[in-house]
């Protein structure tokens, strides 16, 4: 299975402003830069997790980017769930639509597979994603992208 480019990308956000709570807050454009990726993709990809309630984002001076209770203890195989959406891993029912879809079996072992995906990210943390060693890779990183 193939993750979405903005799953992984709000993924590095999480796990970035996972070890920011040392040393205070980021702001969007900071975690873009840091993760090395355009703005408005980082945009879009915040502002799905301050809806899922696993980001808070502050306005004005002091303001920033912080992960909230959630956003820290979130299960792993949950938040990729979310991020992804509802969906088949193959698209039976496409234009053409697969001839087979009736009677075909590949749909539900894909469907299964997809499942055991998540379930292996279940019991994962966000917590446990930023331990060490990647943690202190992660606070290490500079931004160098200019917007």
């Amino acid at each position: 299975m193939r993750l979405t480019k903005f799953t992984d990308l709000a993924l590095r956000a999480v796990m970035r402003l996972a070890v920011s709570d040392q040393g205070g807050s980021m702001t969007t454009r900071e975690v873009a830069e840091v993760m090395d990726v355009p703005y408005a993709h980082m945009a879009k990809a915040v502002s799905r997790l301050q809806h899922l309630g696993v980001v808070e984002a502050r306005r004005g001076r002091g303001g920033g980017l912080e992960l909230t209770g959630l956003g820290r203890e979130a299960s792993v195989g949950w938040l990729v769930r979310e991020l992804e959406g509802e969906g088949e891993v193959v698209a039976c029912e496409g234009a053409p639509p697969c001839p087979l879809r009736a009677a075909c079996r590949l749909r539900g072992a894909l469907r299964d597979a997809q499942e055991a995906f998540y379930a292996t990210l279940d019991p994962l943390t966000v917590r446990e994603l930023v331990s060490s060693p990647t943690g202190p890779v992660l606070v290490g990183l500079v931004g160098h992208r200019p917007d």
